[in-house]
């Protein structure tokens, strides 16, 4: 592999997404029964995406592939954003909660996006 990251379990970022998806998932049990097919399998997939997307990305054999899932990666968190919103909009997330997970995105947004460029640069 072109980059020096051994394992996506190297990743700083890997790691709070990781965490991000068990918050969700401990967090979308008290939903709505009747949303298990709706907004939580929604946002569980979209949250999923985030920490699969990184490991798959790091398990290609080039740079350029890597970047790819990582911008990926980046989209379901913004996707994650929006179902967040959604459920606090509907009054299945608490406001402590809500803030807590858009803190994490936040989070994993803004390391994603330095993991990039630093790629990016290193293509340069």
């Amino acid at each position: 592999m072109e980059n020096k990251i051994n394992s996506f379990r190297d990743l700083e970022v890997w790691k709070i997404a990781h965490e991000y998806v068990l918050d969700i998932y401990r967090t979308t049990e008290d939903f709505p029964k009747i949303e298990e097919y709706r907004i939580t399998n929604q946002l569980i997939r979209a949250s999923v995406s985030i920490p699969a997307n990184i490991a798959e990305g790091c398990g290609r054999k080039t740079t350029a592939e890597l970047m790819r899932f990582l911008t990926i990666s980046r989209g379901s968190t913004e996707e994650s954003k929006y179902f967040i919103i959604l459920s606090k909009d509907l009054g299945y997330l608490k406001p402590d909660d809500f803030t807590r997970l858009s803190l994490s995105l936040d989070t994993i947004g803004k390391m994603l996006n330095g993991l990039l460029n630093s790629l990016r640069q290193k293509l340069s």
